[in-house]
């Protein structure tokens, strides 16, 4: 070997303790800061996995007392687990049970729901109980077959015949729609 190779390992050996002391320093100097940033980490993982058990043990407990409720629809213990656990599904399930019993006043509390489908579903099963007309998004076109039947009950043939008119002749509704429309012409 001679001392070339010598001097130059020896500054290979060197930059390796300069970087490892530079490390330590710069470790010393930020400890703190390095050692929160762990443990914030930690936290944040562990919390989220705790959330996440949580949500998942809620909806088991919601999901049960629905099932529940659907076998036995009269158990209050199930009825208030979904009303505290899941008030979208307890709001779904009264609306089911108020429109299976024609149940007017639960029809008209779920009709101001926040839930929009909860709540035009309701105010339309309400108004078709009361023998009203109502503007509903998801049953349109049967608010305006039923606007239509209402109307030729009423004598005004005139005004079925142009809500008739409003009914999209793909609805499923449409061949209702043209019966009804064809019998206000044999009423004329």
């Amino acid at each position: 070997m001679n001392i070339a190779d010598v001097k130059q390992e020896l500054s290979s050996d060197e930059k390796v303790l300069e970087s490892a002391f530079k490390l330590e320093t710069l470790y010393k100097k930020y400890k703190v800061v390095i050692w929160g940033i762990i443990g914030v980490l930690i936290l944040f993982f562990v919390g989220k996995n705790v959330m996440t058990a949580m949500e998942e043990s809620r909806l088991v407990e919601a999901n049960s007392a629905f099932l529940t409720l659907q076998q036995h629809p009269e158990d209050t213990a199930a009825l208030t687990t979904l009303k505290e656990k899941n008030p979208a599904l307890f709001e779904l399930y009264s609306y089911a049970q108020a429109a299976k019993k024609g149940d007017k006043s639960t029809l008209t509390t779920l009709a101001q729901s926040s839930n929009t489908v909860i709540s035009d579903a309701s105010k339309y099963n309400l108004a078709v109980m009361e023998n009203k007309t109502t503007d509903s998004v998801l049953y349109k076109e049967m608010s305006l077959l039923e606007e239509a039947y209402l109307a030729i009950e009423n004598g005004e043939v005139k005004k079925a015949q142009e809500t008739l008119g409003m009914i999209d002749p793909r609805s499923p509704v449409a061949t209702l729609a043209q019966l009804l429309k064809h019998s206000t012409i044999k009423a004329n």
